[in-house]
């Protein structure tokens, strides 16, 4: 059984690079460019994780998190914030709206994929 994580990042390479070492890891990678198409995903395939960007077109990653949390079918979903995005502020102000974790880019891969 695969299990469906969401990337949310304008970043192909990112994208690229977290797609390559999750479908190692058995996992099902879906991806999203904007806030907008991520939303729209997260309620269509309901994915056992997000992995998402505060800094997006469009509809910013904090009005996304917040979108998802008000959503009783995507309130449940885990989100983990990865950005650039690294004053205090940001990262209180994503675990407020209901981040399970906040990781700072430049990242360690293993340092997500734990």
């Amino acid at each position: 059984m695969t299990t469906d994580i969401l990337v949310v990042d304008d970043d192909p390479m990112l994208v690229k690079l977290l797609d390559y070492r999750l479908r190692h890891r058995g996992y099902t990678v879906l991806a999203a460019e904007d806030g907008e198409t991520g939303l729209a995903l997260a309620r269509e395939r309901v994915p056992s994780l997000i992995v998402l960007d505060a800094m997006l077109p469009g509809i910013g990653g904090f009005e996304v998190l917040r979108t998802l949390r008000e959503s009783p079918e995507t309130a449940p979903i885990p989100v983990v914030m990865l950005t650039a995005r690294d004053q205090e502020q940001d990262v209180l102000t994503g675990l407020k709206l209901g981040a399970e974790e906040y990781i700072v880019k430049p990242f360690i891969p293993e340092e997500l994929l734990l």
